[in-house]
């Protein structure tokens, strides 16, 4: 399994709940740039849509630009593969809990493309500088224990 692109500041500005991965439905040069590291998670989220979810946001640009295809869109809304058992429960859990759906990172599995998203509650920003100061005292308790 290699990375090819990794939204690192979900972490941050985000509580992950619960963690999922999905195949993407991808044209020719999308793959080829997603695999040359040329895709961009941040500021992309999971829509749900008629019964099925959809990647949106998320700039790929083409391959060769040169060589685009006539209407080639970077920011298209792409379809995510997932079993219809999956996306019930998805949906039934994330409209419960008021979660959104953040793609994480995406990588391969035996050459395809998948992504791993997740349920996710933005963090205030109160709660982001108790999780640093719970951080730091943590490094400060290593330190102490390790001199």
């Amino acid at each position: 399994m290699s990375i090819l692109a990794e939204n690192k500041r979900a972490a941050h500005d985000y509580d992950m709940k619960e963690r999922f991965h999905a195949g993407i439905v991808l044209n020719g040069q999308e793959v080829k740039s997603i695999k040359l590291g040329r895709a961009q998670l941040a500021g992309s989220f999971v829509l749900y849509q008629r019964g099925e979810l959809f990647w949106v946001g998320a700039a790929i640009p083409p391959y060769q630009p040169a060589n685009a295809p006539a209407g080639f869109k970077e920011e298209r809304p792409r379809k995510l593969l997932l079993q219809k058992q999956e996306i019930s429960r998805l949906i039934g859990s994330s409209q419960n809990q008021g979660l959104t759906f953040l793609p994480i990172r995406l990588y391969t599995v035996k050459g395809k493309i998948k992504m791993e998203f997740a349920l996710a509650k933005k963090r205030k920003k109160g709660d982001k500088r108790q999780i640093i100061k719970k951080r730091e005292a943590e490094r400060e308790m290593r330190r102490n224990l390790s001199s």
